[in-house]
């Protein structure tokens, strides 16, 4: 953290995949970061995984060498309630892609939060203008879609809304900064860029799959060695949770009205099933639970 950052402590709000990775990423450069979620059963999961991938990414980026697990995991305070948000700087918010639970976690994160901290939303598809409306803090409210995993990316996907102020953008310009990562500023509209396009681009793989034109690591394959992806539609998935994927596509099927964004039907079912992907141990392959990297075709 720079002497001259206005930044000095971040809420980080759901202790999923990305607000484990979120409070990772801000904790390893020295920044005071509280980190909420309703239980402690997944405050308990989040310390444990962040110990270990401060381990592992410190492999893999030697700037996050630079500190150690434990130096981690004590700049990171662990709470169920909201009250650690009271004197934050910049909030991130990473809660279930469902507009009610949102709605509700935003008046009263608007009522605890100081007047100049800025609520940052990490949505797959909900406008960020509709989401700074139910605050009294809209010109401090931005879009911060943040990529998995987080500690080890270069680059953030940030909207701005109708009222999102350009001061904002800079006090997210400079959050980001800290962690080492640029960003990339669009305009508000669901999806933004990369989920409006990649969100088709799996639901269509999961097509080919339920159609029976390719099994799932056929379909991956193809999208790896001949595309040059780093991962497949299908992993990709696997990894941001089926449940998200079917979320988002029922967002933007909501905003734009076009049955191009219809969830496949086999997605449907996948969820039902509780089969979500990695953090479920299965989605469209199978994960040892010890080793979350390792997959067995579906």
């Amino acid at each position: 953290m720079t002497e001259t950052s206005q930044i000095r402590r971040v809420g980080v709000l759901g202790a999923g995949t990305m607000g484990i990775g979120g409070a990772h990423a801000f904790a390893a450069a020295g920044l005071s970061v509280v980190l909420v979620d309703t239980t402690d059963q997944a405050l308990d999961r989040a310390r444990d995984l962040i110990g270990k991938n401060a381990r592992f990414y410190g492999l893999i980026d030697r700037k996050l060498a630079a500190s150690t697990p434990d130096e981690v995991l004590s700049r990171i305070e662990f709470r169920t309630d909201l009250d650690g948000l009271a004197d934050a700087d910049f909030i991130v918010e990473n809660v279930t892609e469902n507009w009610d639970v949102k709605e509700e976690l935003y008046r009263k994160m608007d009522a605890v939060a100081p007047e100049h901290c800025v609520f940052g939303v990490n949505t797959s598809a909900i406008p960020i203008t509709k989401m700074a409306s139910v605050t009294l803090r809209q010109d401090r409210v931005v879009g911060t879609h943040l990529m998995n995993p987080v500690p080890l990316k270069k680059l953030v996907e940030v909207i701005r809304g109708f009222h999102t102020s350009p001061e904002t953008i800079e006090r997210t310009r400079e959050l980001f900064g800290l962690i080492g990562q640029d960003i990339v500023v669009v305009e508000d509209s669901s999806g933004f860029v990369t989920n409006r396009v990649a969100m088709l681009s799996v639901n269509e793989a999961i097509l080919l799959l339920q159609d029976n034109v390719a099994q799932a690591g056929d379909i991956d394959r193809l999208f790896r060695q001949c595309l040059g992806h780093q991962m497949g539609p299908l992993e990709t998935a696997d990894l941001i949770g089926l449940d998200t994927v079917m979320y988002s596509l029922e967002v933007l099927l909501d905003n734009f009205n076009d049955p191009k964004f219809a969830p496949a039907p086999l997605l449907r079912k996948l969820v039902a099933a509780g089969r979500l992907g990695r953090k479920s141990g299965h989605g469209f392959y199978s994960y040892e639970p010890a080793i979350a990297g390792n997959k067995a075709g579906a």
